[in-house]
């Protein structure tokens, strides 16, 4: 199970089981396991497996056995898990991917939406892995070793919450935060068959870096091994923070009987999509969706070409603005000759497209109304796409060694389907599915819908859970 292109997992008899984390958390409040043995479990799984999968960027393990001693409130009590590195964690470095940021100092504050996880209970065993920046959707790097995906150690985990997903995936913990700006929460869960939800713009609090975007593209999350965790995770959110200008989602606890309008494509824009083997299995999920009573036709999306340059355009103010400023950003300690190429490639881009980049930024910003009018208009409940347009690709694909222009290529026609949602701020979730025949490698399908309506995604999700239960790592 340790050689390169093997399935690897730490799934053992142990305190943990093969239980989503709703019910670890069901056995900790029945006194049947403590929060110490949780906790224990899953540091004893990742000294086993990350080795093979380079998941994890900072651990914390003495830190979460002291905390397992003490008494937590929430649903989540004393359930393990990690966040990415890319929070502000008090007393805990963030070194967000990039060697740029090796001789960081700990944080000396706490990120508002991690106030908002740890009120639910959870245990942080420590930092998982990302890409630098979280620009580019696999979790690679310039001068270490990849993430690997734990259902096929040859291909990538996805990015660029990458960490998050392989760490669930592999089974060290049952959840894991994430974070989305182009995909970063559904295309790892859809390359390792998790549940991941983007939702809605302004559902959850905000990392403070998340602050300073011209457009609000990046949203926190999580991804999870079951459609109850994530809708659990959401309903307790809530009690610590509402949003009022968005509906309620509420708890989700299970399928409803309701039926809805679904619109299909594997068409992405400016002739970006899907290809063979993935279309067949979109086509076979629509199949899925009209046997269990949902009405599904044909869609085009109704989106302009430009949007792909407007997208890379704001993506390109990223790399200028860590380029430019970073010291200001992250302190003295920033070493911006340790930057990537991709980073670099991103800012050359952007003093390249500098006039055109204020037009892009006030047409994203007005693209919600564009999405909610499609919604409107069509009569549709929901849109269902793949996840990514082909099978995770294998380690090197998406190298941060490769020619900037190259890898930027391919970071968008892998990822055409995710961005929309970022820049209009609409609700999407990425489920595990189909699987790839050849590799046996999970293929997130996507389903996405209104503003403000996580609910019916989180219903459809849990209707599709129990229509075609998810496949496991273990099988």
């Amino acid at each position: 199970m340790s050689e390169k292109g093997k399935k690897v997992h730490a799934f053992k008899n142990d305190a943990l089981g093969e239980m989503d984390a709703m019910a670890i958390a069901a056995r900790i409040k029945k006194k049947e396991i403590s929060a110490k043995e949780a906790v224990a479990a899953s540091i004893a799984r990742a000294q086993a497996v990350n080795p093979q999968i380079n998941a994890i960027v900072t651990e914390l393990y003495d830190r979460a056995l002291g905390e397992s001693e003490k008494g937590h409130e929430g649903a989540f009590s004393g359930v393990p898990m990690f966040f990415k590195d890319m929070l502000m964690v008090k007393g805990v470095p963030t070194f967000h991917g990039t060697t740029a940021n090796k001789n960081t100092k700990a944080a000396e504050t706490t990120d508002p939406i991690v106030k908002q996880i740890y009120a639910q209970g959870f245990i942080n065993l420590g930092m998982s892995t990302m890409p630098e920046f979280g620009f580019t959707a696999s979790t690679e790097f310039a001068d270490a070793d990849p993430t690997r995906n734990p259902w096929n150690t040859d291909h990538s985990a996805g990015g660029s919450s990458g960490g998050s997903a392989a760490l669930v995936a592999a089974g060290i913990v049952p959840f894991a935060h994430a974070a989305d700006g182009g995909g970063s929460i559904r295309i790892p869960a859809g390359a390792c068959g998790l549940v991941g939800l983007k939702a809605s713009r302004g559902r959850l609090l905000q990392a403070s870096k998340f602050k300073r975007q011209p457009v609000e593209i990046a949203i926190d999350g999580v991804v999870s091994r079951s459609v109850r965790d994530t809708a659990h995770f959401y309903a307790e959110a809530e009690k610590f923070y509402k949003n009022k200008r968005l509906p309620s989602v509420g708890l989700i606890n299970g399928p409803s009987n309701r039926k809805y309008k679904i619109g299909f494509t594997g068409i992405s824009v400016k002739n970006m999509g899907a290809d063979a083997e993935t279309m067949h299995g979109l086509e076979k999920t629509a199949k899925l969706l009209e046997a269990m009573g949902h009405e599904v036709v044909p869609f085009d999306l109704p989106v302009k070409d430009r949007f792909v340059d407007d997208f890379a355009n704001l993506w390109s103010v990223g790399g200028f603005y860590f380029h430019r400023y970073g010291k200001k950003v992250f302190g003295e300690e920033y070493e911006p000759a340790e930057l990537s190429d991709l980073t670099l490639g991103l800012s050359e881009r952007f003093r390249a497209n500098k006039a055109k980049t204020v037009g892009s930024i006030v047409r994203l910003r007005n693209s919600f109304r564009q999405y909610r009018r499609m919604f409107d208009q069509s009569g549709l409940d929901m849109i269902l796409t793949p996840t990514t347009a082909h099978v995770p690709p294998a380690i090197g694909y998406l190298s941060m060694t490769l020619p900037y222009e190259t890898l930027f290529e391919r970071i968008q026609k892998w990822a055409c389907f995710t961005p929309y949602h970022n820049a209009t701020g609409g609700p999407s979730i990425s489920l595990p599915v189909q699987h790839y025949l050849d590799d046996d490698l999970p293929m997130g399908m996507l389903l996405s819908a209104n503003l403000g309506q996580e609910a019916m995604l989180l219903d459809i999700a849990y209707q599709l859970e129990a229509a075609q239960p998810w496949k496991k790592i273990t099988d």
